[in-house]
């Protein structure tokens, strides 16, 4: 086991993880935890890939919006939409993981789920990095690739729980994680049944059914998973809920948090975030025990890229 984690340095925080797996997952000893309660919670942005300059969904809606801005005129003077426009991504930042959800849902409404998937595939097929100059989905950070490796071997079920759209990462949450789909709870617009050519399909409403943020997230966890996790990670305070809801749990348990410490191979910030802020859950982290992930001192590579 101690090998499953390379890119990490040998630290209280690898240590806490290892020790964790192997004390859940060893029959006979009083912390067994049945496979069938091993259940781990990741959120995505920040935790399993990198969010500067600004959430990858966001860039992709940013995109979709000025594709047909021409359509809509009092986008100009409309937020979140003029700031869109303007490439204004404070503004963007300030308001938020709906912003997000705001702007796919006049671009995709009326379009079926399977145009919507056609949409975002061929997005990420040409869209890249502007400090990398690489595709988005190259941004994962290698250690939590090994993490989740190391926990599927050891037969957790491991859950993607973010404030991003579902139908955006369950596009290609299996090919980057190993994560299935049905795996993966996000935000939701609504969708509705109808026949088309005389084929029934799924078309995308404007309404948003379900934003997977701060308490959404153990609500969106009770609502499809059905079980309390044993194992959760985040990076901001939008997590702080899922880690207290884990925490909150009997048994042995871990939370985690990676803190931003990297200003030269990624980036460093914590509560003065221009995405999302670290304040609050960085807090309890070090009062109660956390693992704390300090990305400079205990990963010897954030990238699979790097040399």
């Amino acid at each position: 086991m101690l090998h499953s984690l390379p890119s990490w340095n040998d630290g209280v925080a690898r240590q806490s993880i290892i020790d964790f797996v192997a004390a859940v997952t060893s029959e006979g000893a009083p912390s067994f935890v049945l496979p069938s309660d091993r259940i781990a919670v990741f959120d995505n942005d920040g935790t399993l890939w990198a969010e500067k300059p600004i959430y990858y969904q966001f860039q992709f809606a940013i995109d979709r919006v000025r594709e047909v801005a021409d359509e809509h005129p009092e986008w100009k003077t409309k937020q979140p939409f003029k700031a869109a426009l303007e490439g204004d991504y404070d503004t963007l930042a300030r308001i938020g993981e709906t912003a997000a959800i705001t702007l796919m849902a006049p671009t995709h409404v009326g379009k079926t789920t399977d145009e919507f998937i056609q949409t975002v595939a061929a997005w990420l097929a040409k869209a890249r990095h502007p400090r990398f100059d690489r595709p988005y989905t190259d941004l994962v950070y290698q250690p939590m690739l090994e993490l989740i490796r190391l926990l599927r071997a050891h037969s957790f079920k491991i859950y993607i729980v973010s404030g991003c759209g579902a139908e955006f990462m369950r596009i290609w949450s299996n090919r980057v994680y190993g994560i299935p789909p049905e795996h993966v709870i996000g935000s939701t617009v609504a969708t509705r049944f109808e026949i088309r050519h005389g084929l029934p399909v799924l078309v995308r409403e404007r309404k948003i059914d379900f934003l997977d943020v701060g308490g959404g997230k153990p609500v969106g966890i009770d609502k499809f998973i059905g079980r309390r996790p044993i194992f959760a990670f985040g990076n901001s305070d939008s997590d702080h809920p899922m880690l207290q809801w884990t925490a909150a749990g009997s048994g042995p348990r871990l939370m985690g948090l990676v803190h931003h410490t990297d200003g030269n191979r990624e980036w460093a910030y914590d509560r003065g975030s221009g995405v999302d802020h670290l304040d609050e859950a960085l807090g309890d982290a070090r009062d109660k025990g956390w693992t704390l992930v300090d990305m400079k001192r205990d990963w010897n590579r954030v990238f699979s890229f790097e040399e």
